[in-house]
């Protein structure tokens, strides 16, 4: 039992800051650099799932996540679709 709280309290601590990390990648630009509590809600559960391996490297991780986006939950795929159309309608 204290095993499991330990690695629950170390995978918390290490879970924020990644999360804010990735959820703040997604974009290239400072006008992207606001991303929603429910963005990083909706994929930090599908890194550690998905592309565990790649953390801490945010590049990596991103690269990952894209080329499983197949397997990405629901939110997840609904929260990289939107940052992306976001970024690709600044863009024009």
């Amino acid at each position: 039992m204290k095993a499991n709280r330990a690695e629950f309290h170390t995978v918390l601590r290490a879970a924020a800051p990644f999360a804010a990390g990735l959820a703040l990648s997604f974009y290239a630009t400072a006008s992207f650099a606001l991303v929603t509590a429910e963005q990083r809600i909706a994929c930090t559960p599908d890194v550690f799932r998905l592309c565990s391996s790649e953390i801490p490297n945010v590049n990596n991780i991103i690269a990952c996540m894209m080329a499983k986006k197949a397997s990405l939950s629901q939110a997840c795929r609904v929260a990289i679709d939107t940052a992306m159309s976001k970024k690709t309608a600044s863009n024009e």
